[in-house]
């Protein structure tokens, strides 16, 4: 699987709001971006980010109490990290 770089970077950009709107869990937008942007499996992937394939596993169902630490070893490869973002407020 190929996609431009174009493609790539709009796939990031659409996580990575999805992310910042609350609208996309953590794992499965590290799936989305493992998948969808490397195609790699998670014993690929989990290697490329120096993490075990069981953290991987972890942050990808949302399990467990992940460090920040191994939540940006998987957004580095996207040129992302985890941040902070300011609450939307529904003043209605």
């Amino acid at each position: 699987m190929t996609i431009s770089i174009d493609a790539r970077a709009l796939l990031i950009e659409s996580i990575q709001e999805g992310l910042a709107q609350g609208t996309l869990e953590i794992g499965e937008a590290v799936r989305r971006l493992r998948v969808e942007v490397t195609g790699l499996h998670q014993t690929q992937f989990a290697k490329m980010c120096k993490i075990s394939v069981r953290t991987l596993v972890h942050i990808e169902h949302g399990e467990g109490n992940q460090t920040l630490k191994s939540l940006n070893s998987v957004f580095k490869p996207f040129g992302l990290k985890m941040g902070v973002v300011r609450i939307r407020r529904d003043f209605s």
